[in-house]
């Protein structure tokens, strides 16, 4: 089964599906960088430096998942949250991608604070125009005059297109074996006449999988600052250290959510501090593997950028899970 996915970032989410055993018709990203990382980790001819906006997704009428993460920063908890006011609001786009493609199944995924209660009528609003992509926004029809008219439509039993049955789910990526507490929404649509039912997956043990640690994540790595150290991205960042509500995430513990700031890293989050007191910096590797990345993974750029694309990722491993279900339940579908 192919996917094309959207605003795919370094690849998290790319990587994920692989793993669960999707190949990739298509990744289409904006950044340079990212889309360098890319490059460096997929075939890079199916790599679309692009805007998204711009993008004709009538060429893609074979594949069976339409995938991404919207950017989140309309939503963010630490941005402004200006959500549908957001130029970088980019939900329409994931719906466009539904209506012109009409796959089997999408996935979708962003930030906690998208269930927030200031947002729960573009929510909503959001949720219905997945469901129902052939009912097109007009052109001068605010995102409320929109929703009411999708009600509308349904309501009357008018609505004659493609149709999705759309789940979605609060994930904490703890709970599925990633070594670090990092709680994203994921939104699930099935097309309706597969007649196929989604179903979260559980997680394997879920008080194990709780002590999961950075310690384990990290465990036979070098320090980044001895000469047995040969690993290109394991490189020491100096100018760690703490203060109030800059701590660090404990080493035997599961990391803090590792975060992507819109001017600079914040640094508490993406720090490391032991058990005698002591702290400084992830690597780039070393937060690479924090989010469930393979070894050999690249992310292309220096400390900040690769921490940015990094920060910005879906965790491989809980990608991999959700994809694993999305699979199984394609399976006689194909």
């Amino acid at each position: 089964m192919q996917t094309l996915e959207l605003f795919a970032g370094c690849g998290g989410l790319a990587k994920g599906l692989e793993l669960a055993g999707f190949s990739h018709a298509g990744l289409v990203e904006l950044n340079r960088l990212a889309c360098e990382s890319l490059r460096a980790n997929f075939p890079p001819e199916i790599v679309h430096e692009t805007d998204v906006r711009k993008f004709d997704f009538r060429r893609y009428p074979f594949v069976d998942i339409v995938s991404g993460g919207p950017p989140c920063q309309p939503f963010s908890l630490g941005g402004l949250a200006k959500a549908h006011d957001d130029e970088r609001d980019m939900f329409p786009q994931a719906a466009r991608a539904v209506a012109e493609i009409k796959p089997k199944a999408f996935l979708f995924e962003n930030v906690k604070g998208l269930l927030r209660a200031k947002f729960s009528s573009y929510f909503n609003y959001i949720i219905m125009r997945l469901s129902y992509p052939e009912c097109v926004q007009k052109q001068g029809e605010s995102w409320r005059e929109h929703l009411e008219r999708l009600h509308r439509v349904v309501a009357a039993g008018k609505y004659s297109g493609v149709q999705y049955n759309v789940s979605y789910k609060l994930l904490n990526a703890v709970e599925y074996g990633v070594p670090q507490i990092r709680e994203r929404v994921f939104i699930v649509g099935l097309r309706s006449d597969l007649q196929v039912q989604w179903k979260w997956p559980k997680p394997p043990c879920k008080e194990r999988l709780l002590h999961v640690t950075i310690a384990d994540a990290l465990k036979g790595l070098p320090d980044p600052q001895s000469q047995d150290n040969t690993i290109a991205d394991h490189v020491f960042v100096d100018g760690a250290r703490i203060y109030p509500g800059h701590t660090g995430s404990d080493f035997s513990k599961p990391s803090k959510t590792i975060k992507a700031g819109a001017h600079g890293v914040p640094g508490g989050e993406n720090m490391l501090r032991f058990k005698d007191g002591s702290v400084r910096y992830m690597t780039i590797h070393e937060a690479k593997l924090i989010q469930s990345f393979p070894a050999d993974f690249k992310i292309v750029g220096g400390w900040g950028e690769a921490m940015r694309q990094i920060g910005n990722a879906v965790p491989v491993r809980l990608a991999e899970v959700v994809g694993k279900r999305l699979r199984e339940i394609l399976a006689d579908c194909v």
